[in-house]
């Protein structure tokens, strides 16, 4: 047994079942060292940011790491833009990364780089084998580190010489922690707080979000009365009809810091305190007002389910939790499709128990809040706020449940940094639909160039956020990476298309135009 066969051995041992990859000559051994394991996946990216998005995706709802398999550093570089989204949703992901062999690296090859450098910023533990046997041993303290409550990013530097090289003894399967509950101390503060009059508001994000856990926070709801909150953009929340539902806090921080302003006290569960997406003139970053009162009962790395539980019962709260949301279908207007227009239509036909993966960006203002009557469903969104997620997670997220349906609701613009996810759908014949809100226009930013003060932008500053010259073209790209593809600019249009993609299992694409900033 070499160092890759004992370091795939143990991944494989300690439940690591896909290997996302994009490898190149330092990874060969790795490569046969996944072919001749039968209990792991391995699943082919184009680019390195599709890698780790779908490990990303993956780690989200199997609430354990797949594994990625990079080249080198400039491979790492590629992949770290969804790195750093998977960080910021606390997924579990583990990272294999080959190196040069120890003894070339001083000769400072063409791809030599600081790969623990490019690794840092975006996880959370990095490790560099010392030796074939250590090859094997570090890879199950990465899954250890990457299974650290709620989930983490952890990578491994595996030099190739350590890879090829015979390993002694195989390495012990990963000893995995159990998350850390509430202090008691944390629970009496909150059990305070809650008693107090006024108006209270429990803020709710990652682990807290899951259906088990919000019928505990609508439980408080019932025993105290007081709102339940969200975070702009969640991890993995569980919503639709029959679950308990959130009030989501507004994206722009002027509007947000209006929406809580007038609550005494705000309790956060699996969350942190609110701040500004980004700095603008004269407006605060830090969003609560400055006279409420700001209670951590549990943060991220705390049991969520736990807290709520314990906090609860410490209130006496009924058994039947409050604001569980009702069906709620809003009738589909005919004519020219507008993003309300493709919100009523995904929330009619939204399957049972579907995953619903959203960088819909600026149509995705719509499309939330007319999708919370829907059928029962995961809504997975963009976390860290690097755009070309969408797609990936729904690569991950469909890989990590095969008998469920996955919805990417894409904008155009940030679908283009990742559009090879759509080869990989076509290839593994992922149960994806995916739906284009295709307005030619970096929408978003026309939005922030007036926030940041810019009155009157010139031709130049706007042909900077526009994709109309040339249009691109979703149904070609598509079919050219082998998902049918179909395209939709009325109301009735995209209801049929998007229903006949439903129905079909496997990936389809529903190019939806809508109207450009101004259009």
């Amino acid at each position: 047994m070499n160092g890759a066969e004992a370091l795939i051995q143990v991944l494989s041992d300690s439940g690591v079942e896909v290997c996302f990859a994009n490898p190149g000559t330092s990874e060969m051994h790795m490569v046969a060292a996944i072919d001749g394991q039968p209990k792991m996946r391995a699943v082919l990216g184009l680019f390195e940011g599709v890698v780790t998005g779908a490990a990303d995706g993956y780690g989200r709802m199997a609430d354990k790491p797949a594994a990625t398999l990079l080249h080198l550093g400039a491979g790492l570089g590629n992949g770290l833009a969804n790195l750093h989204n998977a960080r910021r949703a606390f997924s579990p992901v583990v990272n294999i990364v080959g190196d040069h062999a120890t003894y070339h690296l001083p000769f400072d090859a063409p791809l030599t780089s600081d790969i623990a450098g490019v690794a840092a910023p975006m996880s959370n533990w990095v490790g560099t084998s010392t030796s074939p046997d250590d090859l094997a041993k570090k890879g199950a303290l990465a899954i250890e580190a990457a299974m650290v409550y709620p989930g983490q990013v952890a990578t491994l530097i595996a030099p190739a010489n350590h890879a090829w090289d015979d390993c002694k003894k195989p390495a012990k399967p990963a000893k995995l922690s159990k998350p850390k509950p509430v202090t008691k101390a944390a629970l009496a503060k909150a059990v305070r707080a809650m008693n107090k009059s006024g108006k209270t508001a429990l803020f709710l994000g990652n682990r807290a979000l899951r259906e088990d856990a919000l019928v505990q926070a609508g439980r408080i709801a019932a025993a105290t009365g007081c709102r339940l909150l969200c975070e702009t953009f969640q991890t993995r929340l569980q919503r639709g009809a029959g679950r308990v539902a959130l009030e989501r806090l507004p994206y722009f921080g002027e509007m947000a810091a209006d929406y809580i302003k007038d609550f005494d006290r705000i309790i956060f569960v699996g969350a942190k305190p609110p701040v500004s997406f980004f700095a603008y003139p004269d407006k605060p970053s830090f969003i609560p007002a400055e006279h409420t009162e700001l209670v951590i009962l549990a943060d991220v790395h705390r049991d969520a389910e736990d807290a709520l539980t314990r906090l609860a019962n410490a209130l006496d709260a009924p058994k039947e939790p409050a604001n569980v949301q009702a069906p709620m279908l809003m009738p589909i207007e005919p004519g020219r499709l507008t993003a309300a227009g493709v919100g009523t239509v995904v929330a009619k036909l939204m399957p049972e128990n579907a995953i619903v993966s959203d960088e819909a960006a600026t149509a995705g203002l719509a499309l939330f809040p007319l999708t919370a009557g829907a059928a029962k469903h995961d809504w997975l969104n963009l976390t860290g706020g690097s755009i070309g997620q969408g797609l990936p997670v729904g690569v991950g997220a469909a890989i990590a449940c095969p008998d469920r349906k996955v919805m990417c609701l894409q904008a155009d613009g940030s679908a283009m940094y990742t559009v090879q996810a759509l080869w990989t759908m076509a290839r593994e014949n992922l149960d994806v639909t995916t739906v284009i809100l295709n307005n030619s226009s970096y929408a978003i930013l026309n939005i922030e160039l007036a926030r940041v003060g810019v009155s009157n932008p010139g031709p130049k500053a706007l042909s900077m956020l526009d994709l109309s010259n040339p249009t691109i073209d979703w149904v070609k790209l598509s079919e050219g990476q082998g998902v049918p593809a179909v395209r939709a600019d009325t109301a009735e249009d995209f209801h049929k298309a998007l229903k006949d993609a439903l129905a079909h299992k496997g990936p389809r694409l529903v190019e939806a135009i809508i109207p450009s900033p101004g259009g």
